[in-house]
């Protein structure tokens, strides 16, 4: 019952606020846990990173419209691409034409091989708000990987961690509409996040809110995704991760019919196959 409970404090914007600057306050004065993370500072984020470098970023219009691939072409960047599975927005196209701006969007699913191979591996890839709302998050995350030349930036919404259990998260569609309730965020300012508030819609596609992950379960995928965390930056229900891809992601490979009957014959000759 206690973290329910702790989870209905955080949506209050009061106790929110103040967690969030009693976060700052023991990171900048006693150098403990993590320093606070804030959307606002995305932009930071990129400029600090892609002067001289390729940018793309992954789900770049949904209330944007392009605002950090303008940004990066701005502060520098060789290249700048946006990528998402609508648009582009009459916003974005006029921001480009008013710019004269080099920027390329790319319509398409980031996971997609053929998006995969069309964008290529770009220096600096963000990918901010888009996590959650895909079914397979570690396959998005391979696809980052497979983008990611150098950094990785990545901005997601995320559940209190549970108390002596790491590594959890909650999968939204098909619970009743009193265990959503718990995760609706409209105290905070989000008045209707689908497939929470109410309940899973599939003509929504990748608009449902599908993954509630703690901060140490992403964590986790990023490591098996290939990146290393450099920097995390927390609140209370997001969370921003400056990565290094550092090794492939896991990835099984299928072995060619003579290595497969090999393996067959090792693994029955061997005993260990049981079922469970």
């Amino acid at each position: 019952m206690l973290y329910p409970t702790k989870v209905r404090l955080l949506k209050h914007p009061r106790v929110n606020y103040r967690a969030q600057w009693v976060r700052g306050w023991l990171h900048a004065r006693l150098g403990v846990g993590d320093p606070p993370g804030s959307y606002d500072r995305l932009p930071e984020h990129v400029r600090g990173l892609v002067a001289g470098k390729s940018f793309t970023d992954v789900g770049c219009m949904w209330g944007v419209n392009g605002k950090f691939a303008f940004l990066a072409e701005e502060a520098g960047a060789t290249a700048s691409t946006g990528i998402d599975v609508f648009g582009p927005t009459p916003e974005f196209e006029e921001e480009r034409r008013a710019r004269g701006s080099r920027v390329e969007f790319v319509l398409g699913d980031a996971t997609d091989p053929e998006v995969i191979a069309r964008v290529g591996t770009a220096d600096v890839v963000l990918c901010a708000g888009v996590l959650y709302h895909h079914p397979s998050p570690f396959d998005l995350l391979v696809a980052l990987r497979r983008m990611c030349g150098e950094r990785l930036v990545l901005r997601t919404s995320t559940i209190p961690e549970l108390p002596g259990l790491r590594n959890m998260a909650i999968y939204w569609p098909g619970l009743d509409r009193r265990r959503r309730s718990l995760w609706a965020l409209k105290r905070l300012g989000l008045d209707r996040q689908v497939g929470i508030t109410d309940g899973f819609e599939p003509s929504e596609g990748y608009g449902n809110w599908f993954w509630g992950m703690t901060p140490s379960c992403v964590q986790a995928l990023l490591g098996t995704a290939g990146f290393e965390v450099l920097e995390r930056h927390t609140e209370a229900f997001a969370q921003t991760f400056v990565c290094a891809p550092v090794r492939p992601a896991l990835e099984h490979v299928l072995p060619g019919e003579q290595a497969a009957r090999r393996l067959g014959e090792d693994i029955s000759a061997a005993g260990i196959a049981r079922p469970h």
